[in-house]
């Protein structure tokens, strides 16, 4: 169990984080998890030893890390981003995958496990650290946005399928009935929450709204909660459960309660990024390596390598199948968003390392390079995106889409 003073310090780092980023913002916008996660660092026994998570900190962490995979997922407006850019986005993942599998043989030297874990990690994208950029912007919304939150979708949520079949110690076969067995039971849920709610439903919602009833809020923490269950009892990921989870939220409170749904997620949100999704940055920085990543030159030399294979194999083949159209800033802007990583680096590190599958250098230097994605890569596209000016872009409908 964790010391009593544990939590008291990740969540003054948690404030501290905050602080810090608000106070540089006139002159660069830092992503708030980069201090997070260097003050994690500074608490760790790497630095100065003050914490030591233990079992409550670590469940906290991981729910931390479920909150931030189901608020991206509620974020995905598949309606929007569906036919020729989803097309794009699909193929652009599968080249990914297929270019760092066979960039993961080469660096393990011909280990099978090891490159299906290299290979995995080098194909994620953060959706859930970009699009609160992307809000906090204003671009959230905007057509380079929903191109965004299409191949950002991908990138998060076909990693974690990869994980499920290649890295969840089952047969592949095996492990692709239950993918199936998950996708039939979501598509029935996804059947039920589209349609109409009978009207106690949304009076209930609109009744306790601002009561301690609080009817929506438990009643969207029971959807993520049962579709973390029901990934755990067929043996899947339970990030799987959170994206899942966090579409099925999106659907049913737009169709029960259109008018409250800002508010709802709003809540949620706060309870998310207010404590238990910088619980999960702190944490990853306790928790990193430090002493791995510097006690030789090796590993310390594998992150700016690792970094870019990031923009290579994640970014090149988006640059590529990026809708054409785009302005001049955006294509390359959209390849540096996509290949900003971390959240899914650190969860299949973690499943590797449990394997045996990766050593603690190597994890160290992945993680690492991760951690650079999201305060370099997010800035550069920033930076590309208002030096240009924005031209109209391509409408990205099915049913206007050509490509």
């Amino acid at each position: 169990m964790s010391h009593p003073g544990t939590l008291v310090l990740i969540m003054a780092a948690a404030v501290l984080a905050t602080l810090l980023a608000e106070s540089v913002a006139v002159r660069i916008r830092i992503p708030l998890v980069i201090f997070e996660i260097v003050l994690g660092i500074l608490l760790g026994p790497d630095v100065l030893g003050w914490v030591h998570p233990g079992q409550v900190v670590d469940t906290l962490s991981d729910l931390g890390l479920a909150m931030l995979i189901f608020l991206a997922g509620y974020e995905i407006e598949f309606a929007q981003i569906r036919g020729g850019t989803l097309r794009r986005a699909l193929w652009a993942w599968l080249i990914s995958i297929t270019v760092g599998i066979g960039l993961g043989f080469a660096i393990s030297g011909g280990e099978t496990f090891e490159a299906f874990a290299i290979g995995t990690v080098l194909t994620s994208t953060a959706l859930g650290t970009v699009l609160p950029l992307l809000r906090d912007s204003g671009d959230l919304h905007s057509a380079f946005g929903r191109v965004m939150s299409a191949f950002g979708a991908v990138g998060e949520f076909g990693p974690i399928v990869a994980i499920t079949l290649l890295l969840s110690g089952r047969r592949p076969g095996e492990s692709a009935v239950l993918l199936v067995a998950f996708a039939v039971i979501t598509a029935g849920a996804v059947l039920w929450a589209v349609r109409p709610r009978p009207p106690w439903f949304s009076r209930l919602i609109d009744n306790t709204l601002h009561s301690s009833g609080q009817f929506a809020v438990r009643f969207v923490m029971l959807v993520l909660a049962g579709m973390l269950g029901l990934s755990q009892v067929l043996g899947l990921d339970i990030l799987l459960g959170a994206f899942a989870a966090g579409m099925l939220t999106r659907l049913i409170l737009h169709g029960a309660a259109p008018e409250h749904s800002a508010e709802i997620v709003g809540r949620v949100e706060a309870l998310g990024f207010g404590f238990l999704v910088p619980l999960f940055y702190i944490v990853t920085g306790i928790e990193f390596d430090l002493d791995a990543l510097l006690h030789d030159g090796r590993s310390l030399l594998l992150v700016p390598v690792f970094l870019l294979l990031f923009l290579l194999v994640r970014g090149g083949p988006v640059y590529l199948l990026a809708p054409r159209g785009l302005p001049a800033g955006d294509r390359p802007a959209l390849a540096l968003f996509s290949a900003t990583c971390l959240p899914l680096v650190v969860a299949i590190t973690t499943i590797a390392v449990d394997q045996k599958l990766l050593g603690t250098d190597e994890t160290a230097a992945l993680v690492g390079a991760a951690m650079i994605s999201v305060l370099v890569l997010p800035l550069l596209a920033g930076r590309l995106r208002r030096r240009h000016a924005h031209g109209p872009m391509p409408p990205t409908s099915a049913d206007s889409e050509a490509w």
